[in-house]
């Protein structure tokens, strides 16, 4: 371990991810996540009747667009969410929607509030930013993430409109279907990374210092989205092949399925916010390894003590 410590420790790649290693136990990730998971779970269902409510004042069809936003997440939470949506539709009037959807915006804002929170602590920043800053902060960028998610299905849906009276007009159908097709999952995927690097950009508290440019969080804002995608397929995956919670947790299977998935999904985020961190603190020291904050120059001090020349 001392051998590869010493010949990689001032390779840039290296000194990130030994720094990020470093910041994981550090900045405790796991208890970060599980307190972001607790907050994401009273505020995910709020949440999804804010935005099925305001889908509901545009050419989009509600069922479309919950189906497509759920997609890789595992059958078990697809099966309550949809549960959920049927039962709040069938036993509710359009008012009441309306007025719960007000109501659940407050309350959804919360699991934002404390995301903006952990993110700021990725980034050693003190919080001292009032209640009613953080709780506007929160306010808005929820919903600006439901206005995303609206703008992104509406370009979904009219840009494959568009696109087929254009390659219709100009003879080239079969070239459209085939870059459609790539399309349709490069256009939300562009839209997640920005929404991740516009949350990084604003979430740390920079009064009195340099703000966070948008630029700089792109590797974050790109690692959280591809690697959410990944895991979450692959957690997916899993639950439906060896997963067995239904047989161990019985009719509470689902719920417990969503929890874990909400973790590792807080995580996720979390260390995006971290990488974006640890890369502008390895910026700021010129790429020099800090002893304080790696994990490999640990293990070569602790090599030397058992193993003395």
């Amino acid at each position: 371990m001392e051998k590869f410590a010493k010949k990689h420790i001032k390779k840039k790649p290296v000194m990130v991810l030994d720094q990020l290693a470093y910041r994981f136990g550090k900045n405790n990730i796991p208890g970060t996540g599980a307190e972001l998971t607790y907050f994401l779970i009273l505020s995910l269902f709020p949440f999804l009747m804010v935005l099925l409510n305001i889908i509901s004042y545009t050419p989009l069809g509600q069922d479309n667009v919950l189906l497509n936003l759920i997609r890789y997440m595992p059958t078990d939470i697809q099966d309550i969410i949809k549960n959920f949506h049927e039962d709040v539709v069938s036993s509710s009037s359009q008012s009441f929607l309306s007025i719960a959807a007000i109501a659940g915006l407050w309350t959804a804002s919360s699991g934002v509030k404390s995301l903006i929170k952990a993110i700021n602590r990725a980034y050693d920043y003190t919080e001292n930013r009032s209640f009613l800053k953080l709780k506007g902060m929160s306010l808005l960028y929820t919903i600006l993430l439901i206005v995303m998610i609206v703008i992104v299905f509406i370009t979904l849906v009219a840009g494959e409109l568009l696109g087929t009276f254009v390659s219709n007009f100009l003879g080239i159908e079969e070239l459209f279907v085939t870059l459609w097709n790539y399309l349709r999952f490069i256009i939300p995927l562009l839209f997640m990374i920005l929404t991740f690097g516009l949350l990084y950009k604003n979430s740390p508290n920079v009064e009195g210092r340099k703000s966070v440019s948008l630029k700089s969080t792109l590797p974050g804002a790109i690692f959280a989205s591809l690697a959410w995608i990944i895991l979450s397929l692959l957690f997916s995956f899993y639950v439906s092949t060896f997963g067995s919670y239904s047989v161990t947790y019985g009719s509470l299977g689902g719920v417990i399925v969503m929890l874990v998935w909400l973790f590792i999904s807080s995580i996720v985020i979390v260390l995006g916010g971290e990488l974006n961190a640890t890369i502008e603190s390895l910026k700021k020291n010129d790429f020099k390894p800090v002893k304080e904050r790696s994990v490999l120059i640990g293990f070569i001090i602790k090599d030397k003590k058992n193993n003395p020349v």
